[in-house]
């Protein structure tokens, strides 16, 4: 696994604000995503903090969950099956 949980958490905080909560539902979300395979195996690239970042950062403005959702939302229509890693709520 190339994410690095506590310091991905940081990372969104530090560039897209919000909460401590809003970063480690996005985290979790990230690192269950680098583990099923799914991106890797769809786009050829290895799932890593920086490309979290980056890809996150392409989203219209917000905090990180919605910043994720947007993201996982575009790569649900151009793949298929990403649904399950969107974020439906989390605890503030």
């Amino acid at each position: 696994m190339f994410i690095d949980p506590g310091r991905l958490e940081i990372r969104l905080r530090d560039e897209f604000g919000g909460t401590t909560g809003q970063s480690r539902v996005v985290v979790r979300q990230a690192v269950d995503l680098a583990d099923s395979g799914q991106y890797e195996a769809d786009v050829g690239a290895t799932l890593t903090n920086d490309l979290v970042v980056d890809e996150l950062s392409d989203a219209p403005d917000g905090p990180p969950p919605e910043r994720w959702n947007w993201w996982i939302g575009s790569l649900e229509v151009a793949y298929g099956g990403y649904g399950r890693f969107g974020i439906r709520q989390y605890r503030k």
